[in-house]
């Protein structure tokens, strides 16, 4: 099992800033994959970064130059930064990890850049 809390969402102006946090604990490991995505109203979940077994990172078309995902692996947690943000950032972010061929999410934390 794996457990998931993100935190660090929040209301900000377009061009601002925001950083995502997201603590694992349980059968989490330093080569599991582990990333974000997110759910904008009316839309599909769509993948924002990842950063995949082996250390490769992938990020949605729409985010790269401007969102950076990282990992601390001594205290199982995953970041998102992201710069200059814009109303269509907007949406529900979810953090996942993947463990023993499991997929985990966690709960959502909302991110709302206004014009």
């Amino acid at each position: 099992q794996v457990q998931l809390v993100e935190s660090g969402g929040g209301l900000v102006q377009a061009g601002g800033s925001l950083r995502l946090s997201c603590a694992a604990s349980g059968s989490i490991f330093g080569n599991n994959a582990m990333g974000w995505y997110r759910q904008a109203p009316g839309k599909q979940r769509e993948l924002v970064g990842i950063i995949l077994s082996g250390g490769r990172i992938n990020y949605a078309d729409s985010v790269k130059g401007r969102f950076t995902i990282s990992r601390d692996n001594a205290k199982n947690t995953v970041y998102l930064q992201m710069n200059s943000l814009d109303p269509e950032d907007t949406g529900v972010y979810y953090c996942y990890a993947e463990s023993r061929r499991i997929a985990y999410w966690g709960q959502g934390t909302q991110v709302t850049v206004s014009s």
